[in-house]
């Protein structure tokens, strides 16, 4: 017996899940995680955020542009700033739109720039140059594709008030649109299905166990930037983030695959 049309879930009551791929993962998409994106489509809308930080180093590494830095940080001069926008949304957006459009997903490839979706300031124009933080997230013009059935898939590149493009950090821009149009969840796809202890996935962690795990060096090397900005991510509105996988499935069963990270504190570590 089929559902009426009242018991329906519709696009515009199905929660919503921010993905944040990083740019190194680009190439390493598996066929089985885009094939689980098309499945939570069923139950979930969904808002993809990328980064390009190999991509965009390669490209200034070719074209002979010197980087400064400050902090640690590359200054994000003029040049920089055209080529990260030019690797950004014109190469990897429109890449990824088109491995989910292989998969019958509505895919629409958008800038921070488009409709003033990411509005930005800068962060520290003496220092760090063209880099931006963001201000204010342009939701309803997200709800209005997600309404339509659309997946935007998003290059971090923001805007002024008066029109001026600035690069942002990727982990920051979906972490702020996550909170924005209140997303359910928030996922960080990485190399591995989540934190692994001795070889098992742990289901969930707290600040304070991860603490734990870092100083046992269970969690060692490019795996720690990777689960702070799943932890700085977390808020009021945002109360747990996930890390999952780029080369499996992350949705099986009704259920996501990966690491839960919380702010409670009553999760021990055994």
């Amino acid at each position: 017996m089929s559902m009426s049309k009242s018991m329906q879930v519709t696009g515009h009551d199905k929660p919503i899940v921010v993905i944040k791929l990083g740019g190194s993962m680009l190439e390493q998409l598996s066929e089985s995680f885009l094939d689980s994106i098309k499945e939570l489509l069923t139950t979930k809308r969904v808002i993809i955020v990328h980064g390009g930080g190999p991509d965009i180093n390669n490209m200034l590494t070719k074209l002979n542009v010197k980087s400064e830095f400050y902090n640690g940080m590359r200054k994000t001069t003029k040049e920089v700033l055209e080529i990260a926008e030019m690797v950004l949304s014109g190469k990897i957006n429109k890449q990824l739109t088109a491995l989910l459009t292989k998969k019958n997903v509505k895919a629409i490839g958008l800038s921070g720039t488009d409709g003033q979706l990411i509005v930005s300031s800068f962060l520290d124009e003496e220092n760090l140059g063209f880099v931006g933080k963001v201000e204010q997230i342009n939701d309803e013009l997200l709800r209005s594709l997600l309404i339509l059935d659309y997946v935007p898939v998003i290059a971090p590149i923001g805007i002024t008030a008066d029109g001026q493009k600035l690069n942002i950090n990727a982990d920051l821009a979906a972490s702020a649109i996550a909170e924005k149009i209140n997303a359910e969840q928030l996922l960080f796809v990485t190399n591995v299905p989540g934190i692994l202890y001795d070889g098992k996935l742990i289901e969930e962690a707290t600040e304070t166990m991860i603490e734990k795990l870092i100083e046992q060096k269970v969690i060692y090397g490019g795996m720690i930037p990777k689960v702070q900005a799943a932890l700085d991510a977390l808020s009021d509105q945002l109360e747990h983030v996930m890390i999952v996988s780029g080369n499996d499935r992350i949705f099986k069963e009704g259920k996501m695959i990966g690491t839960k990270i919380t702010k409670k504190r009553e999760v021990v570590v055994k």
